[in-house]
């Protein structure tokens, strides 16, 4: 006999139109969701100057007498196979600012709102860490798929959704640009709404507006 969901119940909560009610802005969207990814590079290609270099210990031939330049490593970064003149680590990180970041996320949000995408439910919580459990909770929400955002899921409800092939989990104060675009389908938990505009902190989206395309 299948194991039964708990399911908490909360007050169906208003979506606030400050973050669920904006422009779509095309450009901001793109602009934050490349600085996200740029950042979440871990940037740990390492380039080797000349004396990092493996070989290249003796002198390859004499100073004088041959016609040919002096050499006296084959690891120089003249030749092949040699280190590189300004090693370093390259920095791929993109900065953007973060009432621009903000209201990108409300964005995305207003976007799936107004297509339809976005789903209130109610919190949930599994009494055991089996994938059958989350299997049966989604299929009673006619969705194929679908990014579950939530206020602090339980260690039961994680394991039992991250099987899942079109399924995924996300903290509510974890929201990002990557996350969201890629989701087919969103549902929303009734309490990750109050966290969701806390941490956005709407008040600043009026001030800020980017050209869109054409």
């Amino acid at each position: 006999m299948a194991e039964k969901k708990v399911t908490k119940k909360t007050t169906k909560p208003k979506l606030p139109s400050e973050v669920f009610a904006v422009d779509f802005n095309e450009s901001l969207v793109h602009q934050a969701l490349t600085s996200y990814m740029s950042n979440e590079r871990q940037g740990s290609v390492m380039l080797k100057n000349r004396s990092a270099v493996r070989g290249g210990g003796k002198k390859p031939f004499r100073q004088k007498g041959t016609g040919r330049a002096r050499a006296g490593t084959i690891r120089s970064p003249l030749w092949v196979g040699g280190g590189v003149t300004f090693a370093n680590v390259k920095n791929q990180t993109k900065k953007i600012n973060k009432k621009m970041a903000k209201k990108a996320l409300a964005s995305i949000l207003s976007k799936f709102k107004s297509e339809k995408r976005l789903e209130l439910v109610d919190d949930i919580s599994f009494k055991k860490p089996k994938t059958k459990l989350a299997q049966d909770y989604f299929k009673k929400t006619g969705q194929k798929s679908a990014l579950l955002i939530a206020s602090e899921l339980d260690q039961n409800t994680m394991l039992a959704i991250r099987n899942l092939k079109d399924f995924n989990f996300l903290d509510a104060k974890d929201i990002n640009p990557y996350d969201l675009l890629k989701a087919k389908h969103i549902l929303l938990t009734h309490s990750a709404v109050p966290v969701i505009k806390e941490a956005l902190n709407a008040v600043s989206y009026t001030h800020l507006t980017l050209p869109t395309k054409a």
